[in-house]
C-alpha cells in the first residue's frame, strides 16, 4: 500500500514534483468522476422511460425528476468544496465514490415497481446528486498536483473525459434496456406499453462493478499532498470580487451545459413529441452533452498556450448566438424544425465546452492555489445549480421565453470576461 502523504510537495518546482504521481492521480480521479457524473445524470436516461413501464407521472412530475439532481448536486458541492485541504485527495476520492453505490442501487431495485411513492423516487434523484457534488471536491484536489504552466490541459482533461459521463450514461442507458445482461438479466425484465421485453433496472445495475473498481482503484494509487486548510481560512475567497465574477461566468459555461443536459431529452419530447414521426428524445440526448465534453478536453492544451481568457470570451459569444438561433425553432409548427433546433443546441453545448475549459485556465491562474481550489470548489457548485433552474424555469415559462432569457445572461457574462479578463489592460491577465 502507498504512503498516504506526500512531503516537500511543490508542483511549481521541478526538484520536488512527481510528473509521473500527478499524471496516475490525474487518470484515477478522472475515472471516477466520470462514474460521479453517469451517476448525477442517471435519472436524465431513466425518467423518459418511467411511463413506459407502468409509472403514470405528468410531464411536470418528470422535470422535477430530471432537475432535483441539479439541485442537491449543487448543495453537495457546497461541502464537497471544503474536503480536499481537510481530508486530502485519497480520503475523497474513495469515499464519494464508494457513496454513489446508495442511488445506483436504490435506482436499480424501485425502476421494477411502477406503484413506488413519488416521494421516494424524488429522494432518489437527490441521492444522485453524491455524483454531482464530487466534483467540487476532485478538481480542486487535482490541481494540487500539477503546476500552473499545466492546469489547463490537466483540468480540461479531467474535466472533460469526466464529463463524458453525462453522455455516457444517456448513450448506453437506450442500449443497455435492450436485452438482458449477466448478472443484471438475472432480475425480471418490465414490460412496455408495446408488450416488448425491457431491462430499465439495469441502465443503473451495470454500473455497480465499475464503481467498486473506481473505489479500489483510488485506495491503491491516490495519495495526499501537503496542503491544508479548516473550515474559516477558506472563507477568505469570498471577500475577492473575482470570485462573484468568476461565479457568473462558469455558471453561463456548465450551468448552461448542465442543466441544458438534463432536460436536452424532455424539451425534444415537449416540442416535438406530437408530430407524426417524431424524433426519439433518448436517441438524441446524449449528443450535446458528448459534444460539450469533447470541447472541453480538447481546449485544455490551447488554454495553456493562448490563455483562458479568450477561449472563455469566444465562448460567450458563441452561446449567446447559438442560443438566439435556437429560440426561433422553439414552439415548432412542424416536425422540419428539428434539425434547426438540434443544431442551435448543439452549438449551445460546443461552445458551453470551450467556456469551461476556459473558465478552469483562468482560476488558477488568478488566485493563488490554495485560493484557486476553494474557487474551483465554490464555482463548481453554484453552477451545478444549472439542472435545477433550467428544470424549474420549463414548469413555470415556455421554453421559448427561458431561451430569451438564457441568450441575455449569457450576453451580460461575456461583456464581463471581456471587461476584466480579456481586454487589454484587463484587471486580470488568465
Amino acid at each position: 500500500m502507498l504512503a498516504k502523504d506526500l512531503s516537500n510537495w511543490n508542483p511549481e518546482d521541478e526538484r520536488t514534483w512527481d510528473s509521473s504521481l500527478a499524471w496516475r492521480t490525474l487518470w484515477v480521479t478522472t475515472y471516477n468522476l466520470t462514474l460521479a457524473f453517469m451517476v448525477w445524470y442517471l435519472v436524465s436516461a431513466i425518467a423518459p422511460m418511467l411511463n413506459s413501464i407502468g409509472f403514470d407521472l405528468t410531464a411536470n412530475q418528470l422535470y422535477w425528476l430530471a432537475a432535483v439532481p441539479g439541485l442537491s448536486g449543487g448543495l453537495m458541492r457546497l461541502i464537497f468544496m471544503f474536503l480536499p485541504p481537510i481530508v486530502g485527495t485519497r480520503t475523497l476520492v474513495g469515499g464519494a465514490t464508494t457513496l454513489l453505490l446508495i442511488p445506483v442501487l436504490g435506482w436499480t431495485f424501485v425502476v421494477r415497481d411502477p406503484n413506488a411513492p413519488y416521494a421516494l423516487l424524488l429522494i432518489l434523484s437527490f441521492l444522485t446528486g453524491i455524483g454531482g457534488g464530487a466534483f467540487a471536491g476532485f478538481m480542486p484536489s487535482t490541481s494540487y498536483f500539477f503546476p500552473r504552466s499545466r492546469a489547463g490541459t490537466a483540468l480540461g482533461l479531467q474535466a472533460g473525459l469526466g464529463n463524458f459521463g453525462v453522455s455516457l450514461i444517456q448513450f448506453l442507458g437506450p442500449w443497455v434496456v435492450g436485452f438482458g445482461l449477466l448478472g443484471a438479466g438475472a432480475l425480471a425484465p418490465q414490460t412496455d406499453t408495446a408488450g416488448q421485453s425491457i431491462w430499465v433496472h439495469q441502465i443503473a445495475f451495470v454500473m455497480v462493478p465499475w464503481v467498486i473498481t473506481g473505489v479500489v482503484l483510488a485506495a491503491i494509487v491516490l495519495k495526499r499532498v501537503p496542503i491544508n486548510a479548516n473550515f474559516r481560512d477558506q472563507l477568505d475567497i469570498f471577500r475577492e470580487k473575482h470570485t462573484w465574477i468568476m461565479t457568473a461566468i462558469y455558471t453561463m459555461t456548465f450551468g448552461a451545459y448542465a442543466g441544458f443536459a438534463a432536460q436536452f431529452g424532455l424539451i425534444v419530447k415537449a416540442e416535438f413529441g406530437s408530430f407524426a414521426d417524431a424524433p426519439n428524445p433518448v436517441k438524441f440526448a446524449f449528443l450535446g452533452p458528448f459534444l460539450g465534453s469533447l470541447t472541453r478536453a480538447a481546449w485544455g492544451p490551447l488554454c495553456d498556450r493562448f490563455g483562458g481568457a479568450i477561449w472563455t470570451l469566444v465562448s460567450g459569444i458563441g452561446m449567446t448566438a447559438f442560443t438566439v438561433w435556437t429560440v426561433f425553432f422553439l414552439a415548432p409548427t412542424s416536425g422540419s424544425q428539428f434539425l434547426p433546433f438540434l443544431i442551435g443546441m448543439l452549438g449551445i453545448f460546443t461552445f458551453a465546452g470551450i467556456g469551461n475549459a476556459g473558465t478552469f485556465k483562468q482560476m488558477p491562474m488568478i488566485f493563488p492555489k490554495r485560493q484557486a481550489g476553494g474557487v474551483i470548489g465554490f464555482t463548481s457548485a453554484i453552477a451545478a445549480f444549472g439542472p435545477f433552474l433550467v428544470g424549474m424555469a420549463l414548469t413555470v415559462v415556455a421554453p421559448r421565453a427561458f431561451f430569451i432569457g438564457a441568450a441575455v445572461y449569457f450576453a451580460i457574462c461575456t461583456v464581463l470576461t471581456w471587461h476584466y479578463y480579456a481586454r487589454p489592460g484587463a484587471e486580470r491577465t488568465s
